[in-house]
């Protein structure tokens, strides 16, 4: 009697947009599907229906979500759609109505239960095999964690709360488990993310957890001191300026942690913060940095701003300016304001025009461009060590501790002969440009 041939899994499509916790959450999917034994179809006509995490953030966000749920739907026709964007339902059914389920984001239990509904499939667990890292839509040599969802601020340019939620700390052993896990599959680099990294264990009044059979508390101090001994490069982003960031500094002073900040300032002016409902002013963040940069010469401060915000002056965006030429930011990244719906700064009075948002935007970017071409010129001749991102012919295409990837710079390697995807290199920086560097291996 032939053996009977094994019914073929039914196979999930899976778009993925926006951001890193965005990324996070289609990893944690993708798992699920998994583990339950669906398959990932590369294509949209490979599948049996499509998952699509939509961003919601700005309006330029908000149409290419769209856009992608038209896609898969008109390749398909069974999208089920989550992420932020899928949590103002109503814009996605008034544009899309064909959608068979429409979930917010963070939202696992709920895509599974519609994916349920619409592609049965029950688990085999003698052939349906997941790694214990889970699936990952980062190359293997780095990955996000995260380790909070949802934020406490109420900045009046952002929605993000209405849509996530406010701070919930994820168990501090839970967030080991699987750094560990991570590092043990061969991830080289964790990059720390939340919306509040400065935050985490607020809510839980940083609870003492327990990891390692060991107490640990629920605080970002101690989890970076944790995170350090996995012999990963770890990196910090979404850190808010609060005092006892200052705290993190020796530990990337003695190695530990890569000496990188992402910290989020938005602007300068302490009136436009105070519209903003932004903490700290721009006096404070001055010596801050100053500070930081004191206790950790290598220090990479890397931020975000906002130009064109509602209300802002010609002399509040030249003071912008000044602070961005004085603070010497290693990397920046730079919008113009635009209104978000459900934003309570679209309300605020002084709208400014489109073509002096773009004029702002543009003269911040020459003015930051500057300042970085002069911080990557001091590295000239000095010896770094980077991770190997691609090769390319004979260039190996890397990062160094103040490159963040797809955010940041790159490091273009020459002479790194027998190099590969994931491999750290020591090299010799022998050019530099406004945003990248060039190197030789060294023997």
């Amino acid at each position: 009697m032939a053996a009977k041939r094994p019914v073929r899994a039914p196979r999930v499509g899976f778009v993925s947009l926006g951001c890193p916790k965005a990324l996070v959450d289609s990893e944690s999917i993708l798992t699920q599907l998994r583990a339950e034994g669906y398959d990932i179809a590369p294509t949209y006509e490979g599948s049996d229906l499509v998952v699509v995490n939509t961003c919601g953030f700005i309006d330029a966000a908000v149409e290419e979500s769209l856009e992608a749920i038209g896609e898969a739907l008109a390749a398909n026709g069974k999208v089920i759609v989550t992420g932020c964007l899928g949590a103002k339902g109503e814009v996605v059914r008034e544009a899309h109505p064909k959608v068979l389920a429409v979930t917010g984001p963070h939202a696992t239990p709920e895509v599974m239960a519609a994916v349920h509904a619409h592609l049965p499939r029950p688990h085999d667990p003698y052939t349906d095999l997941v790694p214990p890292q889970g699936i990952r839509l980062t190359p293997r040599h780095y990955a996000y964690l995260k380790i909070s969802e949802g934020c406490n601020h109420r900045c009046t340019f952002c929605i993000i709360p209405s849509m996530r939620g406010d701070l919930v700390s994820r168990p501090v052993g839970d967030v080991m488990k699987e750094a560990e896990s991570l590092v043990k599959a061969g991830v080289k680099e964790l990059l720390v993310i939340s919306q509040d990294t400065s935050a985490y264990g607020v809510d839980v009044k940083y609870r003492t957890g327990f990891w390692g059979g060991k107490p640990l508390r629920t605080r970002m101090t101690e989890l970076c001191a944790a995170l350090g001994d996995l012999g990963a490069w770890v990196r910090l982003h979404y850190v808010y300026p609060y005092p006892h960031v200052d705290d993190v500094l020796p530990l990337m002073a003695a190695g530990r942690i890569l000496p990188y900040l992402d910290v989020p300032f938005q602007h300068a002016s302490p009136r436009i913060l105070k519209l903003m409902k932004r903490p700290a002013a721009s006096e404070r963040n001055l010596e801050r940095i100053r500070g930081w940069r004191a206790a950790c010469p290598e220090l990479t401060v890397r931020s975000t701003f906002i130009v064109g915000f509602p209300g802002e002056t010609d002399a509040e965006f030249e003071e912008l300016l000044a602070f961005v030429r004085e603070a010497g930011l290693d990397r920046v990244g730079c919008f113009a304001y635009s209104p978000v719906d459900g934003a309570k700064a679209n309300d605020l009075p002084g709208a400014v025009p489109e073509e002096v948002k773009q004029e702002r935007l543009m003269r911040f970017m020459q003015a930051q461009a500057a300042v970085s071409a002069r911080r990557l010129a001091a590295k000239v001749g000095r010896e770094i060590e980077v991770l190997v991102d691609d090769i390319e012919g004979r260039l190996a295409y890397a990062r160094s501790s103040a490159d963040a990837p797809e955010i940041d710079g790159i490091v273009r390697v020459k002479g790194a002969k027998a190099a590969k995807a994931g491999d750290f290199l020591r090299v010799r920086v022998t050019g530099a440009g406004e945003h990248d560097l060039e190197a030789v291996a060294l023997p």
